[in-house]
């Protein structure tokens, strides 16, 4: 049997692969884990910033269907429909209705109120301010149509960073959790050859008392032990 060394040698590659084992798997956990909360802690900032810009986001929506619909891009009856809300807005009636009396009233001082001038100028006054209001509508509504396509972008860019920074830590995740197992493997290791290390040394003890050392055992004549009566 293998002697009292041996034994301890065994016992003490069996505990330190175990605790090896142990500090490995704790290694990659903690590695894994840190990994994962960078994970969530990425979708966290980004679900932060979109909710933050959604507002921005959303409001363009609306500010480029409303340029469609001035463009004719939405059909005549929206396009019809986005007209009539600038000449039937109080703005337009109160423009259109200060207009007229300051034409009519340098008409009058001047003594030219039935001329044709007048009544030329006063037939195109309107549409040049409603064509006015509608251009000074459609550049804001492009304003708002920026602002919400650049929100929109700004999303998506930092979506696109998210994805690659969830992509790495999920590749360092996989690692850690690969060299954590290899790490194990390692550690198991020489515990899985002890049998075959007590196989080999239980061998060699028969081998050592038994398979050679009846030949060996009295080779020295003087320690041949005497029969009774000094015969050998």
């Amino acid at each position: 049997m293998p002697d009292p060394v041996t034994g301890v040698t065994a016992a003490a590659t069996i505990i330190g692969g175990s605790m090896q084992a142990d500090a490995a798997e704790s290694a990659a956990a903690s590695q894994a884990g840190s990994a994962r909360a960078g994970i969530d802690e990425q979708r966290r900032q980004f679900d932060f910033i979109q909710n933050l810009l959604k507002p921005y986001t959303e409001a363009g929506v609306p500010a480029l269907e409303a340029q469609q619909a001035f463009l004719g891009l939405r059909g005549p009856e929206a396009e019809r429909a986005a007209i009539e809300r600038i000449s039937g807005g109080q703005r337009f009636q109160e423009l259109t209705r200060q207009g007229e009396e300051a034409l009519l009233q340098r008409a009058s001082a001047t003594g030219g109120l039935r001329g044709g001038n007048v009544q030329a100028a006063l037939a195109q006054f309107r549409p040049q301010v409603l064509n006015q209001l509608i251009e000074e509508q459609y550049g804001r509504l492009g304003g708002m149509t920026t602002l919400g396509q650049r929100s929109a972008a700004g999303v998506g860019d930092i979506g696109f960073k998210t994805g690659e920074n969830v992509a790495t830590l999920m590749g360092q995740e996989g690692a850690a959790m690969a060299r954590g197992d290899i790490a194990q493997a390692k550690a198991y290791a020489p515990i899985f050859n002890l049998p075959g290390q007590f196989m080999g040394g239980s061998r060699g003890g028969f081998g050592s008392s038994y398979g050679g050392g009846q030949s060996g055992m009295y080779s020295d004549p003087t320690m041949i032990p005497m029969q009774p009566g000094g015969g050998f």
